[in-house]
């Protein structure tokens, strides 16, 4: 009988992971034993994929405020620091605000506005315009926002940003003031020691900011890049992609990442014999239409990837071959005409009018955001995706 579904993704359960555990071989375990559970049979390119949490986790990788304090204080030692675009967040920002401010004697905390990179609003986009004010342009002291837009609540937490990142700062006896701008440059008129905690901008902001006189710029991936007596760190992304794990540390992102997918792609071939693709995923990619919050809030979708997810999806677009080349046909005859051109395609559809309307991502973006939909961020005890045939095609 001829195979009625296509892709199937499934969360996999797996042991709560601890420290010193082993992560690849309790992930290949987990999935062997959800295919024989469930009579499955494993196929090549068939994709696993591990959320980075557990990863670190099992890693061991944390830091302390105080880790964060000490690195601070040795790259910033004038004590007044600028702080610029950090993003709206409990989880992500405010536990590494308290270890900046901890090392500083000053911040001038500089926020983009009406929103932070990854889209949590400040206030509603369209008070913009009936209050005049242009974001491209406009630098705003704290007393000015409150005249202009008040005491917004984030619509989902209930919290005002503005107000809670102040107290973070001068609890920790840190000076704060506290601006509103979208240009980077507008901070080097308070200060030309700059801290840029954007993500996927960072590189631009800090030669913006090199390019107009700063004296001193990092960026939160040049934070904890390597052990600050003996704490975590990470290499490549420094603080970006750490989450709040107590009340005192961080779980930082994961290191080691290549090794891990590549172990565990060598687990499940001695026990099977099958070529699986296996990745490590964060954030999805992907914008939510009604709190327009991009979930990207990692530096990358996937910080590790075995060689066959690398590159982009090789497609036809089925809508285009129907309504175009094969408007004439309907039934088996159509069928057999559009499998056939799947058949034959070649190896770079780049440019191809029959590809065109195909998603344009790598697939470790695409199949990342499916893993981090499927395994959400809660209760579900799932931090592990079995995904089949997501190379299938039409003809398969």
């Amino acid at each position: 009988m001829e195979r009625t579904y296509g892709t199937v993704v499934r969360g996999v359960r797996a042991p709560i992971i601890r420290e010193g555990d082993d992560l690849a071989k309790i992930v290949s375990e987990s999935v062997l034993n959800c295919i024989e559970a469930e009579k499955l049979t494993i196929g090549e390119k068939d994709v696993i994929g591990v959320t980075e949490s557990i990863l670190a986790r099992a890693q061991g990788n944390y830091a302390s405020v105080e880790a964060i304090t000490e690195d601070i204080k040795a790259k910033f030692p004038n004590g007044h620091v600028g702080v610029i675009f950090p993003i709206l967040s409990r989880n992500r920002f405010a536990i590494c605000l308290r270890g900046i401010a901890s090392g500083c004697k000053k911040i001038t905390l500089m926020l983009s506005y009406p929103s932070d990179e990854v889209g949590n609003h400040l206030f509603d986009i369209d008070l913009l315009d009936e209050k005049g004010v242009d974001p491209y342009t406009d630098v705003l002291t704290e007393e000015k926002y409150r005249e202009l837009f008040g005491y917004t609540l984030h619509p989902f937490t209930g919290v005002d940003y503005v107000a809670y990142y102040k107290q973070l700062i001068t609890e920790c006896g840190c000076e704060c003031e506290i601006i509103f701008a979208n240009k980077a440059s507008a901070i080097l008129d308070y200060t030309k020691d700059v801290l840029c905690c954007d993500i996927h901008t960072r590189a631009r902001t800090k030669r913006i900011l090199k390019k107009n006189g700063a004296e001193t710029v990092y960026g939160l991936d040049d934070i904890l890049t390597a052990p600050v007596n003996g704490s975590g760190y990470n290499d490549f992304c420094g603080l970006l992609g750490s989450n709040k794990a107590t009340e005192n540390t961080i779980k930082l992102f994961p290191i080691n990442c290549q090794e891990f997918v590549e172990r565990v792609q060598k687990l499940i071939y001695d026990k099977t014999g099958k070529t699986v693709e296996v990745l490590v995923y964060g954030d999805g990619a992907f914008k939510d239409p009604v709190g327009k919050i991009w979930e990207l809030a990692d530096p990358v979708v996937s910080p590790g990837y075995t060689a066959g997810l690398a590159g982009t999806p090789n497609e036809l677009k089925l809508k285009y071959l129907a309504d175009n080349e094969f408007a004439s046909l309907s039934g088996d005859e159509l069928k057999a005409a559009i499998s056939a051109k799947i058949m034959e395609k070649d190896g770079d559809l780049k440019g191809q009018m029959a590809s065109e309307g195909t998603t344009p991502r790598r697939l470790t973006d695409l199949i990342g955001s499916l893993c981090d939909l499927t395994s959400g961020s809660g209760d579900k005890g799932t931090p592990i995706i079995y995904i089949q045939g997501y190379f299938d095609n039409y003809t398969k």
